[in-house]
Parts: structure tokens; sequence; C-alpha cells
């Protein structure tokens, strides 16, 4: 199971961050998401199963705000 990291950037698209296995090593995914969202953006850490694999209309995929409820971006 891997997991990845959505946030909801300032133009309502959903944003995906995908930790590498280096950095996975060093950090839990939850440090991970801390570090790298922006600052005071809420976030969610799903299965990486969960996201679309058909990218081609991937500027389109949106997150409601009710669900990003992990954590938020420091």
């Amino acid at each position: 199971m891997s997991q990845v990291i959505i946030y909801k950037q300032d133009n309502g698209v959903a944003a995906i961050i995908y930790p590498s296995p280096e950095a996975l090593e060093l950090f839990s995914i939850e440090e991970i998401a801390e570090k790298d969202v922006p600052t005071g953006k809420p976030y969610k850490i799903v299965d990486s199963s969960e996201v679309p694999s058909d990218r081609t209309n991937r500027n389109g995929w949106t997150v409601d705000d009710e669900d990003l409820d992990d954590g938020v971006g420091a």
C-alpha cells in the first residue's frame, strides 16, 4: 500500500504529492505532509489506489473541503 497526500490548490484543483521511497525512509507520511503541503492548506492522506489513474483531465480533479481532514500544512 502506498499513500499520497491530497490538498486543494488556490485555483480549486486538487494537488497530489507522491512521496518518494527515499523520503519515506527518513520521514513519516504525516511529517512529509506537514512539510510539503503549503502553509495553512488542509490535506488528506489516502491510498494511491483512490487517485484516478486516467490523468487526461487531471487539471479538472477536485476535492471537497470536508474531506481534507488529516491535518494542515505548516
